[in-house]
């Protein structure tokens, strides 16, 4: 059954829905697998001017699945498909973001977000993993001084903070009022000059891919393997706290 499915060209938009929700559209090896091949058709039609990017259920993502987990180049490499794929992508969100979600959140050129449904938190520290991966795409869209804050505590916020700080563009209580003069613009864009416009919008963060991939990979590994984030992923997953909790 598929996770990700894909509606036909509405003037030019592609809808991709992330249709996991029994486990929140977690970032499983099935999910990352059929998004990035879904994306890379889109790419590849010259009838597609943009891709959004939504979901069902009530929440867009819920971060890695810790019971089926995405291979970390797997990731990596959807991540870099976003930023790099021709088209611009809107993230369509209407529910609740964590972890791993931000960065997939965070690759899209444009995000908007209803409110008061969609949350958002950078759980990682809270089970004892890091947020490496994400933080490439994440780094360059976070005002400095927020990235710091909810990287390290991990704490829950909402709409209007997530456009406060760079996460999302845009907000508001209809999701799709928010939406439709994002996708009118994109649609009276010239295909080439989108397409040349994005690259240079997001040339800098395909240098971080560039650089710092490896590194953090490694990081994200080592992490997965220690032994806080076997006990804080146990803990998570029997729905009690870790024995680091003061």
């Amino acid at each position: 059954m598929a996770v990700v499915t894909a509606s036909e060209p509405e003037r030019g938009v592609v809808t991709l829905t992330l249709d996991s929700p029994a486990n929140r559209n977690a970032l499983s090896g099935a999910l990352v697998g059929e998004l990035a091949a879904a994306l890379a058709r889109a790419g590849r039609d010259d009838g597609v001017r943009a891709v959004v990017l939504t979901h069902t259920g009530p929440a867009f993502c819920a971060g890695a699945d810790l019971r089926q987990p995405p291979d970390p180049a797997a990731f990596v490499a959807l991540l870099r498909q976003v930023v790099e794929v021709p088209k611009p992508v809107v993230a369509r969100v209407r529910g609740h973001v964590r972890a791993g979600g931000l960065g997939l959140l965070a690759a899209c050129d444009i995000a908007v977000a209803g409110a008061p449904d969609a949350t958002f938190a950078l759980t990682e520290v809270r089970i004892g993993v890091v947020p490496a991966v994400i933080s490439m795409p994440l780094l360059a869209r976070l005002d400095a001084r927020a990235a710091s804050r909810y990287h390290l505590t991990g704490e829950r916020f909402g709409a209007a903070e997530a456009a406060r700080i760079g996460l999302v563009t845009a907000y508001g209580d209809d999701v799709d009022a928010v939406l439709a003069p994002v996708l009118d613009g994109l649609r009276k864009a010239a295909p080439s000059a989108l397409a040349d416009t994005k690259k240079l919008l997001t040339a800098k963060v395909l240098t971080a891919f560039d650089e710092e991939t490896d590194a953090v990979v490694a990081l994200s590994a080592r992490r997965f393997r220690s032994a806080e984030a076997r006990e804080g992923m146990t803990a998570f997953l029997e729905r009690r706290e870790p024995p680091w909790v003061l």
